[in-house]
């Protein structure tokens, strides 16, 4: 009898030490579905013998992550003690139509890191979210019309459709509503430290209802280093988009063999009553047209570009929360910029409008409006067309997208 006492008490005690040791530690299973089926007018379709190789057609379609990315996380916390506790997170990107990755076929292209949390902030490691994404995204227009309402091309990344591989990255805690954080991104070259590096480093100050953010963002070689650092990315080629035919992405495709990709830029929002509204300006350059490290120079710069190309985008937009369950958003952006060597500049209207209801807090059906007009010469070129993210590129300078979605979170 008194063994059978000790085991119990043996058995209690390590069932105590067990339930103390699983406490110390979490993981959670979380996620986004996104889908939507959409109408566009004006979408290049090639043809032969047309000019340029195409002409307009209209499309159904259905297609992920547009009001926000699809996403399957694991997030992961240890507490060290002290104030002290080892963290990681591993965030993949999915389509729901054919359920293929996305982010270039990587299985976690969304996010992969392991850090530390200190008492003064984080410490991580791995494929990361730069500033730009971190600061200006939460208060971007993208944030509440989605992708259609990106930056044009997202040339930007405010609208997170580009990561850092291999990156070092620190996160203050958050001081009297102020918080700011750095990243450097190793370009793992052995011939030179900076080549396919990337840095940034961002600022958010919150004040009662009112937020003000800045950013910046260098990324050396961005046609290798930045736009194709995923699994399907090409190490010669332009991974900005085809600049003939039917083109990918005509704004800045013809800016791949820049030596260096620099952006900054400054936003705001402020809430009063059930209205939120938001301002934006940034700045983008591509330094040094020409740039050997870009790839194969008659893939990357067919069009012989040399010097600089720079872009301004400014950008607004009100949200008006008509029931706690039901908002409306209208939004303006525009986008000036893109001249080189004699070759005139492009200029880009977007406006977004969009209606979201929720069925829960988890739940929600959008309904989307998007209509783009350019004006110009873009990259390519050629006359400036329409081209919002996500979609084919129109065929002329003007666009019309619709899109009716439903956005489901775990």
């Amino acid at each position: 009898m008194q063994q059978k006492v000790k085991l119990a008490a043996v058995a209690a005690a390590v069932a105590s030490f067990s339930g103390s040791a699983f406490a110390q530690s979490s993981v959670t299973i979380y996620g986004i579905i996104d889908y939507g089926i959409n109408y566009v007018n004006n979408a290049q379709v090639a043809q032969a013998g047309a000019p340029n190789g195409r002409v307009s057609g209209h499309q159904w379609f259905n297609n992920s992550s547009i009001l926000q990315g699809n996403r399957l996380g694991f997030r992961g916390t240890e507490d060290l003690g002290g104030g002290y506790s080892a963290l990681f997170v591993l965030e993949n990107g999915f389509d729901v139509g054919t359920g293929k990755f996305q982010q270039g076929g990587d299985l976690f292209g969304r996010q992969a890191y392991v850090g530390l949390a200190t008492p003064y902030g984080k410490l991580t490691l791995g494929r990361q979210y730069d500033e730009m994404v971190d600061y200006l995204g939460p208060i971007s227009t993208a944030a509440y019309v989605g992708a259609y309402g990106d930056h044009p091309s997202d040339l930007d990344n405010v609208g997170n459709d580009f990561r850092v591989n291999n990156a070092l990255k620190f996160s203050s805690l958050k001081y009297s509503g102020f918080s700011f954080s750095a990243l450097y991104g190793f370009g793992n070259n052995a011939s030179s430290f900076q080549t396919n590096s990337v840095k940034s480093f961002g600022a958010s100050y919150s004040y009662g209802k009112f937020t003000i953010a800045a950013a910046y963002l260098y990324a050396n070689s961005p046609n290798q280093s930045f736009w194709g650092n995923n699994a399907t990315s090409s190490t010669t080629g332009n991974n900005l988009g085809s600049v003939t035919g039917v083109t990918s992405n005509p704004i800045i495709a013809g800016f791949a063999s820049a030596k260096g990709l620099e952006t900054y830029g400054a936003g705001a929002i402020y809430i009063i009553g059930p209205v939120t509204s938001g301002f934006m300006y940034n700045r983008i350059r591509f330094d040094d047209l020409g740039a050997s490290s870009s790839g194969t120079l008659s893939l990357t710069n067919p069009l012989g570009y040399t010097g600089d190309a720079s872009f301004d985008n400014y950008s607004m937009y009100s949200t008006w929360y008509i029931t706690p369950a039901l908002y409306v958003t209208g939004a303006y952006d525009y986008l000036t910029g893109g001249s080189v060597d004699g070759k005139p500049g492009a200029r880009y209207h977007t406006f977004n409008a969009i209606v979201t209801y929720f069925l829960s807090k988890r739940t929600s059906l959008y309904l989307n409006a998007n209509y783009q007009r350019a004006l110009g010469t873009d990259s390519t070129g050629k006359g400036a067309v329409a081209s919002m993210v996500a979609l084919t590129p129109s065929n002329t300078g003007k666009q019309v997208a619709v899109r009716a979605g439903i956005r489901h979170l775990f």
